[in-house]
């Protein structure tokens, strides 16, 4: 298992502390599991969240969008940033509305990025990006020629203060609720694919088997 995180007093887990993991490996699975994250920062005084699609190499998240993007433009000019990644596993029902939960796993990384301007780390950057939406893809594409490298801002955070939060288990009802004639428990999500819908001009190529056998459950 890869070692812990010294937890931050920014990083720390304070409501319900058990729930806290400063662990890598817990932390790095819910960044390769989660699709998307969400990136919040502040520009000119006011605070901004975005989603978008991030990707992990070793130690590193790597996040790509234009050169015009508000989000990486402050990210590249130093702005501190909290990114986060939610993955939700159950909807845990109660007996009393006050009680109804999630269990879910996420993650937090703080810190500040810096703009990729190397050529072979913005190529490895940009096939992380494409393999964490649909792991081997990069491998049957036309990678990114020089002119679409030229016009792709990648910034690079490095995964030094994170920490995760999670829930699991059932609901917790009060014992004065535990007669009463409602239904209670878990309700397990997966993310599940339907079936590949192929783009109207393509011309007799296979569905491979990376998008035939791509899954995304967050619960296994």
């Amino acid at each position: 298992m890869e070692p812990s995180h010294e937890p931050t007093e920014r990083t720390r887990v304070r409501r319900k502390p058990s729930r806290g993991s400063y662990e890598r490996e817990v932390i790095d699975e819910i960044l390769d599991r989660a699709l998307i994250c969400h990136v919040g920062f502040v520009d000119d005084g006011q605070p901004y969240v975005t989603p978008t699609i991030h990707a992990r190499h070793g130690d590193t998240l790597y996040l790509h969008g234009s050169p015009s993007s508000r989000t990486l433009t402050a990210l590249a000019g130093g702005a501190p940033c909290c990114i986060t990644a939610t993955l939700v596993d159950e909807l845990v029902l109660a007996r009393s509305a006050r009680q109804h939960s999630l269990n879910y796993r996420s993650v937090m990384v703080l810190g500040n990025a810096r703009e990729v301007t190397d050529p072979d780390e913005k190529q490895l950057a940009m096939r992380a990006v494409v393999d964490h939406i649909v792991p081997g893809r990069s491998d049957h594409v036309r990678g990114p020629d020089e002119k679409e490298a030229e016009t792709t801002r990648i910034v690079a955070l490095p995964i030094d203060e994170a920490s995760a939060k999670l829930r699991e288990g059932p609901p917790v009802d009060k014992r004065e609720d535990h007669e009463l004639p409602f239904w209670a428990g878990r309700l397990p999500l997966t993310v599940a694919p339907g079936t590949p819908i192929p783009e109207p001009e393509l011309h007799g190529a296979e569905i491979p088997d990376h998008v035939r056998n791509w899954r995304r459950d967050s619960t296994v």
